[in-house]
């Protein structure tokens, strides 16, 4: 794939072919990788779900699991063994480099999940072998994935799961191709799987220029249009996606004709957009949640009572006012109020200077410390505006003595220094991509039965009452208990501080007047299959 530095995302539009069906879409980011097993990236999975299918996926709009890869499937008696009847039919995509030979198998899921489970496999550190998704969801529960038949596959639970079907439905774990991981590994490439995707979906990759533009040409095989589903069907002739960190500017090209559907506007330019004759807005009631958390690995931060202090010393409403545009909530609930969990008698902690200064001289800091905040840079509903409410957070601290430089990067950058554990008060987020309330806590609060932090426990808070709480509630199936449990944890959460929830919006995009057949998901990844453009 090609690497163009300083070209203007405008001139890359003009570029492109002039087609009359062309879908432009700026986006926020920049795709981390072309392996959806390596990330839980939003913006990367918006990038990778054009391109790949999963067993199972949500029904956009919806909290409906449906089949995809999967055309049905059967749950043992005790819940341990789901056994898939895999889509006959499907082919897959080629390259300059590929061209498959047969159509998707139960091979190809087998491989799939060996790469993550098999620490031997050869794929297995490839790419740094980081499965962000398996790893926290499923390394400690999955047993095994055997193929019954070519159009068959199983997956043995150590015990039994109530979130598994959602799980499937990630991103994280779209199914890759093992004849062509064979063909690379044959050739001395095998990077190259993450990095030049051949998927079953309803769009190939075309070319990836880095940091600027990332263009799709229709799969034309695809199975969705085999099977007349119109809703996984590519209707356009080129897909470009413009990659911009600058809501403003996204909002800008959207306006000017250029970006046709332009992801996550600032808030405050609501009005705007409904005013607008060429621009549509789009609310979708996303479930997520935003927060600082705090670097465990940090002497200062291992004690609570400077967490408590920190958390204290926020004032939270005019925070969440401001930075949400009066979209937002203020609540102490790691689960938001879009999902069932949702515990709304833990609220924010709260705000008492006088009360942090006191817990920060208990603590051995009379005078208060030097930290970093780190402000996500890009606009997601669970933080619209990084800087300003790390400004916010950075003025409240120093009114206790604490003295919080401000840290930003580019946003993968920004991903995989945070995952390395550089922030030492970090800024993360995200948004659910199936309807469990168990997600964001174990993506981000859990770690593992050896006791390393899940890819994205950025704070590496490992707190064995919180695990067993969470673990406990993902093997039982009645949601009452499970509810209990859930509320249950996120008390141990709040008591011991290893952040503090900021909250969670409602996703906006802007979408021009002739785009029909756009449909945002509620849960999971908005596709571009089925949309059309008009002249």
């Amino acid at each position: 794939m090609k690497s163009v530095l300083g070209l203007g995302v405008a001139a890359l539009l003009a570029a492109a072919p002039a087609y009359a069906a062309n879908l432009s879409v700026c986006i926020e980011g920049s795709p981390e990788t072309f392996n959806p097993q390596l990330t839980s990236n939003g913006t990367t999975s918006f990038v990778l779900g054009q391109i790949y299918d999963g067993l199972v996926s949500v029904t956009a709009g919806t909290s409906e699991i449906r089949p995809s890869l999967a055309e049905s499937w059967s749950i043992s008696d005790d819940a341990r063994t789901y056994t898939f009847k895999l889509r006959q039919g499907v082919k897959w995509q080629s390259d300059a480099g590929f061209t498959p030979t047969r159509e998707f198998n139960a091979d190809d899921v087998v491989f799939t999940f060996q790469r993550m489970i098999d620490p031997a496999h050869p794929y297995a550190k490839v790419s740094g072998g980081t499965y962000v998704t398996f790893n926290t969801k499923l390394a400690d529960t999955l047993e095994s994935v055997k193929k019954v038949d070519d159009h068959t596959v199983s997956f043995t639970l150590k015990a039994p799961l109530a979130p598994f079907l959602g799980i499937m439905a990630h991103q994280s774990l779209a199914i890759t191709s093992a004849e062509y991981a064979d063909a690379l590994l044959k050739a001395g490439t095998p990077e190259l799987l993450d990095r030049q995707p051949i998927g079953t979906g309803p769009f190939a990759l075309q070319d990836y220029q880095t940091d600027a533009v990332v263009r799709m040409r229709p799969f034309a095989d695809t199975w969705g249009a085999a099977i007349g589903d119109a809703s996984r069907t590519p209707k356009v002739d080129s897909v470009i996606m413009a990659i911009s960190a600058d809501a403003s500017v996204r909002l800008q090209r959207a306006f000017a004709g250029e970006c046709m559907i332009s992801l996550f506007p600032n808030l405050a330019d609501r009005e705007a957009i409904e005013k607008s004759d060429v621009l549509d807005l789009v609310y979708t009631p996303v479930a997520s949640t935003g927060f600082i958390t705090f670097n465990f690995k940090e002497d200062k931060f291992q004690n609570k009572k400077v967490r408590e202090a920190l958390a204290h010393a926020i004032n939270m409403k005019p925070l969440v006012d401001i930075v949400y545009d009066g979209t937002g909530k203020v609540t102490g609930s790691l689960i938001p109020p879009a999902l069932w969990g949702h515990d709304d008698q833990i609220g924010a902690y709260d705000y008492d200077p006088e009360k942090a200064k006191a817990l920060l001289k208990e603590a051995g800091y009379p005078e208060g410390f030097e930290t970093q905040i780190w402000a996500v840079p890009v606009s997601r509903p669970y933080m619209p505006h990084g800087r300003r409410a790390a400004e916010l957070i950075q003025s409240d601290w120093a009114a206790i003595g604490v003295k919080a430089e401000i840290v930003s990067y580019e946003w993968s950058e920004y991903i995989t220094r945070a995952r390395a554990g550089e922030a030492q008060v970090g800024m993360f987020g995200g948004i659910y991509d199936f309807p469990d309330p168990s997600q964001i806590p174990n993506n981000y609060f859990t770690c593992d039965s050896n006791g390393k932090p899940s890819p994205s426990n950025i704070g590496a808070w490992c707190n064995p009452e919180f695990i067993a709480i969470m673990n406990k509630a993902g093997t039982i199936t009645d949601q009452a208990e499970r509810e209990k449990l859930y509320k249950q944890a996120q008390q141990v959460f709040h008591d011991e501080v290893p952040a503090v929830i900021l909250g969670g919006a409602d996703s906006l995009t802007a979408v021009s007047k002739k785009v029909k057949g756009f449909n945002q998901a509620i849960f999971g990844t908005s596709r571009l299959s089925g949309v059309t453009v008009e002249e």
